[in-house]
């Protein structure tokens, strides 16, 4: 063996401040004149021979843990290193002899922000490579002087693990020999400033548990069961089908429970109460509990909190098993500004605009994503669909879709700067959603996007290619929570009685826009937080009164055009506030606490509302046709009475009336179709099985010739006190 020709000065220096972009071509084994030259960078090692059939030859030591020589050989042999340590020996691969292991075609998508599969491309992938079982591990830092990998395989010092730059496309690339599941890493970045930062993978797919940020290699093992459902799920139109959702927040559920314990318990009592899907608060990894997950920082990993990612999907599974449709809440809006996640994650912004007013989130604290940049616009469009493909998610609701519309959410004059055209609109995000919907609708059909956008936003639900009124395309999502009919109706429901004739339009006015977006009626965890109350907490009147009008309002709102979606807690009346430390209230439901059924009532008034309801296409079949409702009466306002009619595609109707004054009405005539003789009640919320005082129709209802509410003919139902009465033909 003959010494090698010494490092370079600054290929040296950079290269032990691991701010070199191609460690490669000074690593590992080269053909030279002469031979093959050896280079190996092993800090703390004592010695490090090359090991090959038939050859063992120890390298030089340059200092700084750098060891070399030149062997005569005419070319590179099968070889490891054999690395000595003052108390150990290992035989090992050298990273730095294989070629990259990322694609051209990956690199081109990665650059045009057209992959849509990037999970697959970037982050850590158990893998063989050139024969050999090992991670490669890649991230994109375009900024960064130099990348190093470091994880427990390396005792946490990546002065061993330089990651080489993979040309203009900003990633950096290593493949590492010997490391497998299960195994933790973070990068450490060499910013543009001289400094360097220790980060976790912005890709990564599983983490360590918080307040631990490592990432940790993952390779998927589950095997679905749900065939069934995906098939189905393909076929169906959501608009015209029944749609009734039960919000979760997993942790606190039944706090204590596993990813896979939940799979035990919620598919259960979900499938027992009819609803015919759960919306989970955000399962993305997020550092702060009390975010309730709503600031995230591993948008690819669900939650280490309660499993692995193969048990989050053992309850999706579950779930579907058991005829129930998944949705999560997914926050594209912003991200937390924690130093070890993406907040100037290479020394620059990187997945925040460059201007700092414009990537500050002036409520949260938090930082906005730069929309505008290929890759972060493909990070996220790509995260959606990862969801959807990965863990078989059947909807994202997508979070604070308005401050991401408008430049100037929450900002003062002079804290924003109008788009190109003079306006507030922000249009890269609007391309953003446009992009995200129509990439998640064309790649997994069946699913739905539901956006919470708070204001008047045109054409939140219009397909992207159809243009409105105000120019701009649609957003493209496939419902809309429906805020104001939430916020008016919940105002309406918090007067005394006596005054709600005053506000009888905060009932009514959610018909005048109804058909303009497809629409989900929320009551959410935002409702029942926060000094809010819980719902049967808002309203007025003694335990009794509040108790009925609760029962009165969800019948009320299970009727209205529109899909339903009903906060955990909210299905058994529970009087206190949601808290993410203790969950739901179950105790409540004990017979041993209270022989009236004041709470398992409501919750039996849930399960039978969810039940009739999928039993009646008129109330799902035409939520959004104008022509599947008509009101009967809307101007009661002295009785506190509102009544109308849904409709199925065939024409067979429902008939719903809100009594919300606690006085029995007896003979109460309501005009009718006269193609419906006889009405018989099918569900009525102050039945004494719902903790109500027994006031029922129990005889059908026979139509008489008595012309009423512009109509030829009426009937004479007795309407019981702060209830809702549904009647069908009988």
């Amino acid at each position: 063996m003959r010494a090698a020709p010494a490092l370079g000065d600054d290929e040296r220096r950079r290269l032990l401040a691991g701010a070199h972009h191609d460690p490669h071509a000074l690593l590992g084994a080269h053909p030279v004149r002469g031979g093959v030259l050896f280079r190996a960078l092993r800090p703390y090692a004592r010695s490090v021979t090359v090991a090959a059939a038939g050859l063992r030859a120890r390298l030089r030591a340059e200092g700084d843990g750098l060891f070399s020589g030149v062997l005569p050989l005419r070319e590179i042999p099968d070889y490891r290193l054999l690395v000595t340590y003052e108390d150990a020996e290992l035989e090992l691969h050298d990273p730095f002899r294989f070629l990259p292991a990322l694609g051209e075609l990956d690199l081109h998508l990665i650059g045009e922000g057209r992959h849509e599969e990037l999970w697959r491309a970037l982050g850590a992938h158990p893998m063989t490579h050139q024969g050999v079982s090992g991670t490669r591990f890649t991230v994109w830092a375009p900024n960064a002087l130099g990348v190093r990998l470091t994880g427990d395989f390396s005792y946490w010092d990546g002065t061993a693990l330089p990651m080489r730059s993979l040309g203009g496309s900003g990633v950096w690339e290593l493949f590492l020999p010997g490391v497998g599941e299960g195994a933790l890493y973070k990068f450490e970045i060499a910013r543009p400033d001289g400094g360097h930062s220790l980060r976790a993978d912005p890709m990564a797919r599983r983490t360590e548990c918080p307040p631990a940020t490592a990432s940790v290699v993952h390779g998927s093992h589950h095997r679905w069961g749900d065939d069934a459902w995906m098939a189905r799920r393909e076929g169906g139109r959501v608009h015209e089908l029944p749609f009734s959702v039960y919000e979760v927040h997993l942790p606190s559920w039944r706090p204590g429970l596993t990813y896979r314990r939940l799979a035990e318990q919620l598919p259960a009592y979900v499938k027992d109460l009819g609803f015919t899907h759960v919306e989970l608060m955000p399962v993305a990894e997020h550092p702060f509990g009390g975010s309730w997950g709503y600031q995230v920082t591993g948008f690819y990993a669900p939650t280490a909190r309660l499993g692995s990612p193969d048990d989050f999907k053992h309850l999706v599974d579950a779930l579907h098993r058991a005829g129930i449709g998944v949705l999560v809440d997914w926050v594209p809006a912003h991200f937390p500004k924690d130093a070890w996640a993406l907040a100037e994650f290479d020394g620059r912004p990187l997945y925040e605009p460059a201007d700092p007013l414009r990537a500050a989130h002036p409520d949260w604290g938090t930082l906005e994503f730069d929309y505008g940049r290929n890759e972060v616009r493909n990070f996220l469009v790509a995260n959606a669909v990862y969801w959807c493909e990965e863990f078989h998610i059947d909807g994202l609701r997508v979070d604070a879709v308005a401050s991401m519309l408008y430049l100037d959410y929450s900002r003062e004059p002079g804290q924003w700067t109008p788009n190109a055209h003079g306006g507030r609109e922000n249009l890269d995000a609007v391309a953003f959603l446009q992009e995200m919907n129509a990439t998640v609708y064309r790649r997994c059909p069946g699913v739905v996007t539901v956006a919470e956008e708070s204001t008047a936003w045109d054409g939140v639900t219009r397909a992207t290619h159809h243009v409105g009124p105000s120019g701009f395309g649609g957003l493209g999502f496939g419902l809309k929570w429906n805020m104001g009919w939430m916020h008016d109706s919940l105002a309406y429901l918090a007067h005394e009685p006596v005054h709600r004739a005053h506000h009888h339009h905060e009932m009514t006015f959610s018909m005048v826009y109804a058909y303009s977006e497809n629409y989900v009626l929320p009551i959410s965890h935002d409702e029942v937080v926060h000094g809010k109350r819980a719902l049967v907490s808002k309203m007025p009147g003694d335990w009794w009164q509040q108790r009925a009008d609760h029962r009165a309002y969800l019948g009320f709102m299970w009727a209205h055009p529109g899909k339903q979606l009903l906060f955990m807690g909210q299905e058994f009346a529970q009087g206190a506030e949601w808290s993410e430390a203790h969950g739901p209230d179950w105790w409540l439901l004990d017979p041993s606490y209270s022989a009236e059924p004041d709470h398992r009532g409501v919750r039996d008034l849930v399960r039978d509302l969810n039940q009739v309801y999928a039993a009646t296409p008129a109330l799902w079949q035409r939520d959004t046709d104008p022509e599947g409702f008509s009101w009967i009466e809307g101007d009661a306002r002295e009785d506190n009475v509102f009544a109308f009619l849904r409709f199925d595609a065939e024409g067979s109707p429902l008939l719903a009336i809100s009594n919300f004054s606690p006085v029995v009405r007896h003979e109460y005539r309501i005009g009718a179709p006269e193609s419906v003789p006889v009405w018989r009640e099918v569900l009525n919320t102050d039945d004494r099985r719902y903790g109500g005082g027994g006031v029922v129709n129990a005889e059908p209802l026979k139509a008489e010739p008595t012309g009423w509410h512009g109509r030829p003919v009426s009937i004479l139902p007795v309407l019981p006190p702060l209830a809702t009465i549904w009647l069908r033909p009988a």
